[in-house]
């Protein structure tokens, strides 16, 4: 790939070159990744590092109750790993009866937690450092405090009127009855404590031990379903990614639960039109671009759960005549709410590592939705993610909510292939925007040439869960917009602003070294030597 250098968006930053690099959403993080390849650890020491991290200096999108998803390429090969939780034995359909939706918050909202099982599984298999040794910047913020960077404050002051409900959850993350300021030192010696247990067992204890039983104590405290029972059956999976082929590259994601396959039958749909020839921000490639997620998120609607009750493989929605066939259903003039096909008949933290042996992984985490449910374990300073939310409650839907099983699932690391080779690491971190962002940052890298930082800092747009569409305020030219409509696409006004449109963090392979690029609208940035 011969990469543009221009860069013509605004932007804050320079995309980073180095032989070792590290890509986060928080500059602690990444330097505490970074400390890790600085001691003699390899890409998966410096994730391992960054995410524990992460836990701690940015709460507003993560924690220890958090799940995770992983693809690395391990020097010879590509391997995925799915730490998604499952739901308690308890969660039966029967037991949410009268409901229209899971709920978002409280126990209720909670699968078991799998981030620190991904931690183990990936250390246990390919880190080089000792386990313990990954959690020191971790628990030194925990203890010590840390000054809040300007994002995550403002994702923290915007999320706080939605938890203060939550007496343990405002005693650990709301001093002062309120969000902590940007530049304001926050500290969670709680958190430190949780942290060092983990470490000194090799997180047994937060399935199989103390953790586990103050976890499934707090639960049944407040009605909630969780046992002892239900973390110590937690598992964490290795899988083989789901890929695509699009222009002579290869993108790979996690299959279901998780919503990768959502970017992979987008660009699969995309790939049977011309995108180079038409103008990068322009109505014709925009147009396509929106029409082929929605055909994608339509299917991944009605298809999309644990692999074990899905009605159909997962790359039954990959087939090439399939896609073709919906490809086919984009009418170039006119924008439309595309039902699902018929297969059968043919708040989220995102890091990216590589190191100078070849090493590349690909790594999110996150609550789901910000702080995620407003539970808080009392005196562990564990937040804990409301996965649970992502179930459905109507009957016979494959992602009926059910006990021990996994729901949909938005978070997934994106993984750039070619001729078998490994090109980039990637993602874009932010609910229903992640296989949006997936898919922007490949058609803008591959189709228009534009190099990792840039394709960050292209102007964004994201199709709502109603097949609305919004684009970022003042980025895209009025007469595009005013196009568009005219197709007939639902414009409205993003209503979580900035935060909406995601936060990506890419690191492409050079001939001798790497190539990052971090999102500006993010607190982070990419470090390397």
């Amino acid at each position: 790939m011969t990469f543009s250098w221009d860069f013509p968006y605004a932007s804050q930053r320079m995309p980073v070159m180095a032989r070792n690099i590290v890509a986060t959403s928080q500059p602690l993080a990444a330097q505490a990744g970074m400390q890790a390849l600085a001691r003699g650890g390899n890409a998966v020491d410096a994730a391992l590092a960054a995410a524990i991290t992460l836990t701690v200096v940015e709460p507003t999108s993560n924690g220890i109750g958090s799940d995770a998803f992983a693809i690395l390429w391990d020097g010879e090969r590509l391997v995925g790993l799915n730490a998604s939780g499952r739901a308690p034995a308890g969660w039966t359909p029967e037991r949410f009866a009268g409901r229209t939706a899971m709920p978002q918050t409280g126990w209720d909202a909670v699968t078991v937690p799998g981030c620190v099982s991904a931690w183990v599984a990936l250390s246990e298999r390919y880190g080089k450092l000792p386990f313990a040794d990954l959690f020191g910047a971790a628990i030194r913020y925990a203890r010590d405090g840390y000054v809040v960077s300007p994002i995550t404050a403002m994702s923290w002051a915007r999320q706080a009127p939605t938890f203060t409900k939550f007496s343990e959850f405002a005693w650990t993350f709301l001093p002062k009855d309120r969000a902590p300021r940007a530049g304001e030192r926050f500290y969670c010696p709680q958190q430190a404590e949780t942290l060092e247990e983990i470490a000194a067992t090799k997180g047994e204890s937060f399935y199989r031990g103390k953790l586990a039983e103050r976890i499934a104590m707090a639960s049944r405290a407040d009605d909630g379903a969780h046992t002892t029972q239900d973390f110590a059956n937690h598992r964490c999976d290795w899988v083989e990614p789901l890929s695509i082929e699009y222009r002579g590259y290869r993108l790979h994601e996690i299959p279901p639960n998780g919503q990768g396959i959502v970017a992979l039958m987008a660009l699969g749909i995309l790939r049977h039109f011309d995108l180079a020839s038409m103008p990068v921000d322009g109505v014709e490639s925009l147009h396509l671009q929106l029409e082929a997620m929605k055909l994608a998120f339509a299917d991944a609607y009605r298809y999309v759960s644990d692999p074990a009750t899905m009605e159909l493989p997962a790359g039954r929605l990959l087939d090439d005549a399939y896609l073709a066939g919906r490809a086919k259903a984009i009418d170039r003039q006119r924008a439309q709410d595309h039902a699902p096909g018929d297969p059968r008949a043919g708040g989220t933290v995102y890091l990216t590592t590589a190191d100078e042996n070849g090493m590349m992984v690909s790594y999110i985490q996150s609550n789901y939705m910000g702080f995620g449910s407003g539970i808080v374990v009392p005196g562990t300073g564990i937040s804990m993610q409301n996965r649970g939310h992502g179930f459905s409650l109507k009957p016979g839907h494959p992602n009926l909510v059910g006990p021990g099983k996994r729901p949909f699932q938005t978070i997934i690391p994106g993984f750039l292939t070619k001729d078998g080779q490994p090109v980039m690491s990637f993602g874009v971190m932010g609910g229903n925007m992640q296989p949006q962002g997936h898919a922007q940052m490949v058609t803008r890298i591959v189709d228009y040439q534009q190099n990792p930082q840039a394709a960050s800092d292209g102007p964004r747009w994201i199709v709502n869960a109603d097949f609305s569409v919004s684009f970022e305020e003042g980025r895209i030219a009025p007469a595009v917009l005013e196009a568009l409509a005219a197709r007939g696409h639902r414009i409205i006004a993003a209503e979580r602003g900035t935060f909406g449109f995601g936060g990506a963090q890419l690191i492409w392979k050079l001939d001798d070294g790497y190539c990052a690029g971090s999102d500006h609208r993010k607190d982070g940035h990419a470090v390397g030597f």
